[in-house]
């Protein structure tokens, strides 16, 4: 998704996965492979680390992929002398916290994830500040919303990222100014947004795109749909930052964001 885009921003992009897909410009490398890391890493001057598991899952697998792979990504940057990082966090790591009547969240909420997957989400922002402070890393956890071509969702026209801003978002973290570790929350310009952007704007992050321009057909499903009857799926706990994780069972499976119904699923 954001892979063209930053070239366009006038980034050179060595990109690598665990799987290519048939893509001759990725590497394939396994996040855990210090050496694979090393050869990927070598003659880059930042790093944008977007690898890990993208949902909720069992927690051993999350410890595994999300955390013990955000150490190494960190660590081969240390080999590498490579001086900033950009991670990618999540609004799950603060899921629990409830939106704001008025105003707006500010960055510095005490964590309070919402599953095991935001809790692996804390803890990459835990190891980003430990080794901004430790080592002189210059890191950048991106608490990112609801990032797709389009919001799926009346919560989306709140949380929803554009790729297009995404690119917007990732040039400002590797740009910016940054002193040790900044924590910054990743949407676009959104009028129903709950989340505050001055710490991504002090970047130079200028989002163009605004989920409002998708409102009338979320409004008006909202209006005509009947509650939602109970046991089909978790509700969707509005009042919530992390909205329908924060009632999902932990450790997966998520079939009610697949619009499986949970009693087929396996």
């Amino acid at each position: 998704m954001v892979r063209p885009r930053l070239g366009r921003l006038g980034w050179q992009v060595r990109g690598t996965d665990i799987d290519a897909g048939g893509d001759a410009e990725i590497d394939v490398v396994d996040v855990l492979d210090p050496d694979a890391l090393d050869a990927a890493t070598a003659g880059c001057g930042s790093v944008v680390h977007l690898a890990g598991i993208a949902g909720e899952a069992p927690l051993p697998e999350l410890l595994r992929v999300n955390i013990a792979g955000t150490q190494a990504v960190l660590d081969a940057a240390l080999r590498r002398g490579i001086r900033r990082v950009v991670l990618a966090s999540s609004n799950h790591a603060v899921g629990f916290w409830t939106r704001p009547a008025e105003g707006v969240l500010d960055v510095d909420l005490r964590p309070r994830p919402d599953s095991f997957y935001g809790l692996s989400k804390v803890a990459a922002e835990g190891l980003g500040q430990l080794y901004a402070d430790r080592f002189g890393l210059e890191v950048v956890s991106l608490r990112i919303g609801s990032c797709r071509e389009e919001p799926r969702s009346l919560r989306e026209l709140s949380t929803w990222l554009s790729p297009d801003d995404a690119a917007r978002l990732l040039d400002a973290a590797l740009r910016g100014h940054v002193v040790g570790h900044a924590i910054v929350y990743g949407i676009s310009a959104n009028s129903r947004s709950w989340w505050d952007l001055s710490g991504a704007r002090a970047l130079g992050y200028q989002p163009q795109d605004d989920a409002e321009v998708f409102a009338e057909r979320f409004d008006s499903e909202a209006a005509a749909r009947p509650a939602p009857r109970s046991g089909v799926s978790p509700p969707p706990a509005p009042e919530r930052v992390g909205g329908p994780f924060t009632s999902l069972p932990l450790g997966g499976p998520v079939p009610f964001l697949l619009g499986t119904p949970p009693s087929q699923a396996s």
